[in-house]
């Protein structure tokens, strides 16, 4: 592994200003969540569980109002119940819309299991088209710096008052494309609230949080969603998920939560919030390892004639790294590799298969801690070209550096297996 292991160093001198400025970042976040539990403030107390209705539930009530101040919202639901970052979006979306309104999204189509969820693919029980909520779009620019056709949403959304919603995905799903950065957000917001002052501002914000300075309720989005074993949860949130955004809004999604009525007033959680609070507390610096690890594994395989996206240096606003093969094997061999060097199921080998919510079979690598976690070190892709995958997480930077000489070289002999 003496080439692979003088690559991936190489790599490493090459991005210490890259690492420098998202400590920075990191930083920056790591103020603002610790201001956010002093202003409450949380103490033992607030992790204690609770049963039956959970009225008065101290503890689930000072974790909305902590992750509030966190993501710079007005107001936050945050659930264990709420089962991953699918639910957490639909939950907004059918909390906030009835028959006849239209969402649009700014950002072409979203990721495979949402396109089921309302109704783009398939026709299951519950989703959004089913219940006469329409869906449209406008597709992201292929080329430039701005990312979004300005010009074909204002034409979507500018008299047409049954849209209700714009929605954005921060991050890219199983397409080619960089991810969205907040300040490509601000003037898109700004630009669509003078034009329809009325309409919602949805964000999907998976993979996203603390990757930035600031996030995009601080810049004019209305509500923004996502998942607690994503970036929010720190690497310790054994499941989970937020709803963060202006206070009507949240009231309201609140009451397609649990009932009408009700709304957030109901529902115990019977184990310790003590995760949650200390995940939320550990997320930039969870955060900052994930990115730095992203950027080495762009930087190195970018080296090795790969097409990566973003290239290893440039600055993120998700935690995913996207790297793009010539033949469907040799993104097998990367996700093998990437379980066989995981801390647990370390022993299982990975196969691409049907996954339910998607359209292609699916290899998923992620030998996890908390299943599905995506802040430990995980890849999955769709088997289609072009053959893209998508490797995200890392609970500590020498995991996945670890991690990377592994994956390096196990790509490395399947491609010279192939041209053999």
């Amino acid at each position: 592994m003496t080439d692979v292991y003088e690559l991936v160093q190489g790599a490493e001198k090459r991005l210490q200003s890259a690492f420098e400025r998202q400590e920075k970042i990191a930083f920056i976040n790591e103020r603002r969540v610790l201001d956010a539990l002093r202003a409450e403030p949380v103490s033992p107390r607030h992790f204690a569980p609770t049963e039956g209705y959970g009225y008065d539930d101290l503890g689930r009530d000072a974790l909305d109002r902590v992750f509030a101040r966190a993501l710079q919202a007005e107001d936050a639901l945050v659930r264990p119940q709420i089962a991953n970052g699918t639910h957490a979006i639909f939950l907004a979306l059918s909390g906030l819309l009835e028959p006849g309104d239209v969402v649009f999204s700014a950002s072409g189509r979203p990721y495979d299991t949402l396109e089921t969820a309302v109704g783009l693919s398939g026709r299951e029980p519950n989703a959004l088209s089913r219940f006469g909520v329409d869906f449209r779009m406008a597709d992201l620019r292929e080329t430039g710096e701005e990312p979004f056709d300005l010009c074909a949403i204002l034409q979507g959304i500018v008299d047409h008052p049954e849209v209700k919603m714009l929605y954005v995905q921060r991050s890219r799903g199983y397409a080619w494309r960089e991810s969205i950065s907040v300040n490509k957000m601000a003037p898109l917001f700004q630009k669509v609230k003078e034009v329809r002052p009325d309409i919602i501002i949805a964000v999907d914000n998976c993979y996203g949080e603390f990757t930035e300075e600031q996030e995009p309720s601080a810049v004019g989005a209305d509500v923004m969603m996502g998942s607690l074993i994503k970036n929010c949860g720190g690497g310790i949130a054994p499941t989970g998920g937020y709803i963060a955004g202006r206070k009507d809004l949240i009231e309201r999604i609140s009451y397609r939560l649990t009932v009408p009525g009700s709304g957030r007033e109901v529902g115990s959680y019977a184990a310790s919030y003590r995760p949650f609070f200390q995940g939320l507390f550990l997320a930039p610096h969870t955060v900052l390892q994930c990115l730095k690890t992203a950027m080495l594994f762009g930087e190195v395989f970018d080296a090795m004639g790969y097409d990566v996206m973003p290239v290893g240096d440039r600055p993120r606003a998700d935690i995913v790294q996207s790297i793009r093969f010539k033949e469907p094997k040799e993104l097998i061999a990367f996700c093998k590799a990437v379980q066989h060097a995981s801390p647990v199921d370390s022993d299982v080998t990975p196969e691409p298969w049907d996954m339910p919510g998607y359209t292609d079979p699916v290899i998923m690598a992620a030998g996890t801690f908390v299943q599905g976690a995506t802040t430990e070190l995980s890849a999955d892709g769709p088997i289609r070209p072009p053959y893209a995958v998508y490797m995200q997480g890392g609970l500590t930077y020498e995991h996945g550096k670890l991690a990377l000489l592994e994956v390096a070289q196990a790509v490395m002999e399947q491609k010279e297996a192939g041209e053999r």
